[in-house]
Order: C-alpha cells, then structure tokens, then sequence
C-alpha cells in the first residue's frame, strides 16, 4: 500500500503552495487573541482587510503590534538575559501561526534576542500576508 496516495500529495502540494496552513493558523491564533463576540464576522472582516490591504499596498493587519511582542520575548525571557532559546523561539513563532510544527528553523546556537525575534515575526507576517 502507498505511504502516500497522489491525491493526497497532490493536495499537500496545492495547501503548500498557496500557503494556505500558515493562512489558517494565523486566523486561529488571531481569533484566539481577540475572541470576539461574533467569530464569524470577524474572520470575515479580517479576510476584507486582507484583500484591501494587498489591493492598495497599505499595512496587513496583525493582531501582534510591538509591544505585543515586546510582552511575549519578555515573558519566554523571564530571567532578564536578553534572550530566549531556539526552542522558546520555534514554539513562538508556532503559537503565532507563523511556522508550522514540522518545519525546520535553523538554528545557530546563539540565544534569540529581541530584535531578531521582532524581525523573524515582521518577517513571517510579511511573507505569508503577500503570499494571499
């Protein structure tokens, strides 16, 4: 029996493609932080956004502004070194909807500091914003 049918490799290629996880798990985890009333017209109103956004070239909405993510390093950073593990890192960017579970981050052996957490987030968002 294949490991693997066409069908399925062929949708995992599509869902790669379009980048439609990271899409998913950006909406979840923007949901999630808001939790609004009516969850639905939310996501709804989020997509809209989107769409102007890439239309007009403004700012893609993201629910974590700088000192979200100010907050966030500070609190995986709780005993003040300035910097956080790869694995703090990786479990971030995760949380966010940012990277997938399964995917491979390289990882230099130098602790993460703040800036290039914030620049690895602007980053990411960046990406898969355009990618819609």
């Amino acid at each position: 029996m294949e490991a693997c049918s066409s069908r399925e490799l062929e949708a995992r290629n599509y869902l790669e493609k379009h980048r439609i996880m990271e899409l998913l798990n950006y909406l979840t985890s923007s949901l999630v932080f808001h939790q609004p009333e009516k969850p639905r017209e939310y996501l709804v109103a989020l997509l809209e956004r989107l769409r102007i956004a890439k239309v007009t070239g403004l700012a893609f909405p993201f629910f974590m502004d700088h000192s979200n993510v100010v907050a966030m390093f500070e609190m995986m950073d709780s005993s003040n070194k300035g910097t956080i593990s790869f694995v703090q890192y990786k479990e971030a960017l995760n949380t966010l909807g940012l990277c997938t579970a399964d995917e491979v981050l390289k990882d230099d052996g130098c602790g993460i500091t703040l800036d290039k957490f914030r620049l690895e987030v602007n980053k990411r968002t960046k990406e898969i914003w355009s990618a819609f």
